[in-house]
C-alpha cells in the first residue's frame, strides 16, 4: 500500500473518503497558523531584539570567561578591578572640564571707556555679582592703560596678553597683573566663582596703576662720525 494522500476524515458508511494533497494541506495549515489568535502572546519586535542582544552578550561573556583564568569568577574579578580603578581615578582627578582652544578676547565688540567699565563693575559688586564685577574691573584696568598710551589698543587682546604687555612699562606690578589676568580667565571660561576678596584685589590694583609711573625704555642714538678738518686740509 503506497503512502499517497491520506483521508481527511474517516469514512462513514458508503461516503467516499475526502482526500487532500500535501502541498494544499501545508498551505492550509500555514494560513490557519497565521491567524492573529495564535500570536496574541508572541513577544514584540523590541522584545525579540533585546533577547537576541542578551543572547549575544551571554555568548560573548561565556567566550571571555573560557579564555580567562578562573572562568566566570576570574572575569568578574577583572571587571570589578577595572571599575574600581576608574572610580579611583575619577575621585583623584575629578570630572574633566572642557577647556577652550584659545582664551576669549578681553573686550566685547562695543568699546567702552575705563570709567564705564569701573561703573559697571561697581554696579555688579553692589549686587554681589562677583564674577561680572571681576570681569569689568579687569577691563577697566586694561582700558585705562590704553587711555594712558601705556598699551596700544588692540582688538581681540586676551587678559594674559594684556598683563604681559602692561608688565613692560610697569614691571613693579608684574605679579599682580598676572594674578588679575588669571582671575579674569578663571571666571570667564574656567568655570570658577569669584568672591568679594578677588574683586577688591583688582580694584586696589586699578587704583595703584593709576598712580604708577611707567618705566620708559631708553632711547638708543647712533653716533655719526664726520671727517676731521685735518683730513680735509690734507686732501686739499
Amino acid at each position: 500500500m503506497g503512502f499517497g494522500a491520506a483521508p481527511l476524515l474517516p469514512r462513514t458508511g458508503d461516503d467516499p473518503p475526502v482526500t487532500i494533497s500535501r502541498d494544499p494541506a501545508r498551505e492550509a495549515a500555514e494560513r490557519e497558523l497565521s491567524r492573529p489568535m495564535y500570536h496574541e502572546h508572541d513577544p514584540s519586535l523590541l522584545q525579540r531584539a533585546l533577547n537576541t542582544f542578551w543572547d549575544w552578550v551571554d555568548d560573548l561573556f561565556s567566550a571571555a570567561a573560557g579564555a580567562t583564568p578562573g572562568g566566570r569568577f576570574g572575569l568578574l574579578a577583572i571587571i570589578l578591578a577595572v571599575v574600581l580603578l576608574g572610580v579611583a581615578l575619577w575621585w583623584r582627578l575629578g570630572a574633566p572640564q572642557r577647556v577652550p582652544a584659545s582664551a576669549p578676547a578681553l573686550f566685547d565688540a562695543r568699546p567702552r571707556s575705563a570709567a564705564e567699565h569701573r561703573a559697571a563693575a561697581a554696579a555688579h559688586a553692589a549686587q554681589s555679582h562677583w564674577n561680572q564685577a571681576v570681569q569689568e574691573r579687569m577691563r577697566a584696568i586694561v582700558r585705562a592703560l590704553e587711555e594712558r598710551a601705556l598699551l596700544d589698543p588692540r582688538p581681540g587682546r586676551t587678559a594674559d596678553e594684556a598683563a604681559a604687555d602692561a608688565a613692560r612699562p610697569l614691571p613693579a606690578h608684574t605679579g599682580r597683573l598676572r594674578a588679575a589676568a588669571h582671575a579674569f580667565d578663571d571666571v570667564t571660561y574656567g568655570g570658577r566663582t569669584a568672591d568679594e576678596a578677588a574683586y577688591l584685589r583688582l580694584a586696589e590694583l586699578d587704583r595703584d596703576l593709576e598712580r604708577a609711573k611707567p618705566v620708559l625704555a631708553p632711547l638708543t642714538s647712533t653716533a655719526h662720525t664726520t671727517p676731521s678738518s685735518s683730513h680735509q686740509g690734507a686732501a686739499e
